[in-house]
């Protein structure tokens, strides 16, 4: 039996007690607290790459083993969901590294590999921890860039609201920072909503708005536009003069829209318009 043989075997034969070794090897060394979960899934999974490594080194694959690569995007998927920092595990992997290295170079010793032997497992290993931190910091940003696309919809869906506040009247507060963006996703989702809703009146609250240019006040105006094409009366409240100097500085003509300096004055309007036409 050969030097690369006989390690194979061992790494076959012994990677249970060697994952177990390794594992507890690793914890000590990083001085953090691990849940047991994990721990028993690293001894799992190392106990499976031992194996593979083994199998490699009689068969020459150079192909990572799917466990590994499996688990190691968990990991990076896990630390994302719980909000946490990549940074959090990669701190595992140079302790890893070297508790591996010197854990087959000891057995790689003890059946007397020369040096180029030993340097061409030492590279395999390597590899394949590579492999693993890449994988783990892919699923990351995966598991990070999903998790943001969903809090921004939801922020999205709450910064336009249609609020009904009585028959066929309903109110968009308007909060925060207006830019196109935020005029853009009021066009494409407060309206449609206005319809399905069959809102009559939509009273636009400004009073939340922190600030407006004259391209935005366009933007306001193409909105009026597009709810009076589909019938339905839009009012603005809340306008406060600063508001209404960065429109008419920017030629915006905000003469077609009713305006009242608040909710409740817009309503007693509309009831009062709505008690005539009775």
């Amino acid at each position: 039996m050969s030097s690369i043989s006989a390690v194979a075997e061992e790494l076959q034969q012994s990677a249970q007690g060697l994952a177990n070794e390794m594992v507890e090897e690793i914890i000590n060394q990083l001085h953090i607290e691990i849940p047991k979960h994990e721990i028993n899934e690293a001894i799992d999974v190392y106990t499976e790459y031992l194996g593979f490594l083994g199998d490699s080194l009689n068969s020459l694959k150079n192909t990572p083993s799917e466990a590994l690569i499996q688990w190691s995007r968990q990991n990076g998927e896990r630390e994302a969901a719980k909000g946490g920092r990549i940074s959090d595990i990669i701190l595992r992997y140079p302790p890893t590294r070297l508790v591996f290295i010197d854990k087959i170079a000891g057995i790689c010793l003890k059946h007397r590999l020369n040096v180029e032997d030993l340097l061409w497992i030492n590279k395999r290993i390597n590899h394949m921890l590579d492999i693993s931190i890449n994988e783990t910091v892919f699923a990351f940003e995966r598991q990070n860039l999903q998790l943001m696309k969903e809090v921004q919809d939801e922020v999205n869906t709450l910064s336009a609201p249609v609020v009904p506040i009585q028959e066929k009247v309903a109110v968009l507060p308007l909060v925060g920072k207006m830019d196109s963006d935020r005029a853009s996703l009021i066009m494409e989702r407060a309206i449609p909503r206005v319809v399905q809703q069959k809102i009559e009146s939509l009273i636009i609250d400004f009073s939340g708005i922190v600030s407006i240019d004259a391209t935005i006040a366009k933007h306001i105006l193409d909105i009026h536009h597009v709810l009076r094409l589909l019938g339905v009366n839009s009012i603005a409240t809340g306008m406060r003069p600063q508001l209404v100097q960065a429109a008419i500085e920017g030629g915006v003509d905000f003469s077609s829209i009713n305006t009242f300096a608040n909710v409740k004055q817009a309503l007693c309007s509309l009831n009062k318009t709505n008690s005539l036409s009775t």
